[in-house]
């Protein structure tokens, strides 16, 4: 992986990071949502000198970034371009780091472990990714174990005994990303970084040179800043159009169903193409997610339920008698291509794009969040890029983009 992509966010010798963020008096900074993408930015902006302000439509954190399962790795990075593996492999780098420090700052724990992942392979699967994944896992240097029928059996006694082997990476971690996400709140409201929740943003305005100099608000307030940062998630694209943009990121809904059974029932992740599993500390089990382009439509289904279910105790009969304890969904912010639109907006001086991260947000919010404050506040990244840029073709992949609408 490049060197620059593993830039971590350092704490100075004899310093505390608390003592190492101040109120910053420099370059006001609107960040346009307050999912983790932009909270973590924002606290990143601050720690650079800049005078950040969170702007979210709703509540803050609760929408993609709460839902979701908090799995830190790429899925299924063999089906993306190389430059989609170099960013993830930078920003999963720099997670210790950053959690470490939101840890600090907040005094909250976030449920950090390494659990592992392990890829089930039957017979009747309907895309076979062995062969891909144990190709990109040598040039990548992720280490990956082979396991046959009874070896993966062994390590999930849950596990179908009709399964014919599983691919095990053993190093994938796993968050609790409510809980990262109350840490990083609680940092920056100890930080004095200000957050505005119900403060829904129409417009951005120009100065007399063109470039960016305030925000409009839905109640018809206008906020003057230096830049803005649109980190709106799945609502992105419906605000790019509102102040004359073409940003193609949609909603893709995620529907989960939560299991409760005995702590260490399963022990790793396991992720397979109709479902996929994450293991709690405290005995939970997430199952998820459903990928369905039905717009902003809210609330579970009952047959989208019910097909996660039977994935489940298809794969893991074992689970059979796990409680269902809870359902929720959650707006995934889509790309036609699955990768994030990351960088400036070519004739908007100081608007700035981080958003379409799609399946993985939490993995790549500690680079995005790095990359974007120093990319703002003056610092040229030093790879390329243009693989994320704003006005990059917006070409529908269909196996890692959207999916068929509804």
């Amino acid at each position: 992986m490049p060197r620059e992509f593993r830039k971590c966010i350092q704490q100075l010798p004899g310093e505390s990071f608390v003592s190492s963020f101040n109120q910053g008096s420099g370059k006001r900074v609107a960040v346009v949502g307050g999912g983790i993408i932009g909270c973590l930015t924002a606290l990143y902006l601050h720690r650079l000198g800049a005078s950040p302000i969170i702007l979210e439509k709703g509540s803050a954190g609760r929408e993609s970034s709460w839902a979701g399962a908090g799995i830190l790795c790429p899925i299924h990075p063999w089906l993306y371009p190389d430059s989609f593996t170099h960013l993830v492999d930078g920003s999963l780098a720099m997670f210790p780091a950053m959690n470490a420090m939101v840890e600090q700052l907040s005094g909250l724990k976030t449920e950090w472990q390494t659990s592992g992942l392990l890829i089930p392979l039957f017979a009747d699967d309907r895309i076979h990714h062995r062969d891909q994944a144990l190709a990109w896992s040598k040039r990548f240097g992720w280490h990956v174990e082979e396991l046959d029928s009874k070896q993966a059996c062994k390590l999930e006694p849950t596990m179908s005994g009709h399964v014919g082997g599983a691919l095990l990476w053993p190093d994938v971690g796993q968050v609790r990303n409510p809980r990262l996400l109350s840490a990083i709140k609680q940092a920056l409201a100890l930080c004095h970084v200000p957050m505005r929740e119900q403060a829904e943003v129409i417009g951005v305005g120009k100065n007399g040179q063109g470039d960016v100099a305030s925000v409009t608000l839905a109640n018809g307030e206008s906020v003057e800043v230096d830049a803005v940062l649109l980190a709106a998630g799945s609502w992105s694209g419906e605000l790019a159009r509102q102040i004359g943009l073409e940003l193609p990121v949609e909603p893709v809904k995620g529907q989960i169903v939560l299991l409760r059974d005995e702590p260490g029932k399963v022990n790793h992740i396991i992720k397979h193409d109709d479902v996929y599993l994450v293991p709690r500390l405290d005995g939970h089990i997430l199952v998820g997610a459903s990928m369905e382009r039905v717009g902003f439509e809210p609330g579970t289904t009952e047959a989208v339920v019910n097909n996660l279910l039977e994935a489940t105790y298809r794969i893991t009969p074992g689970l059979k008698d796990s409680k269902i304890i809870q359902q929720w969904m959650g707006f995934r912010p889509g790309s036609p291509d699955g990768m994030p639109y990351l960088g400036p907006v070519d004739g908007y001086p100081g608007l700035w794009v981080a958003t379409g991260h799609y399946r993985n947000g939490v993995a790549l919010a500690p680079g995005t969040a790095d990359l974007m404050s120093r990319w703002i506040m003056g610092e040229e990244p030093k790879v390329d890029l243009s693989d994320f840029r704003v006005n990059r073709p917006a070409v529908n992949i269909d196996k890692v983009g959207f999916p068929t609408a509804a």
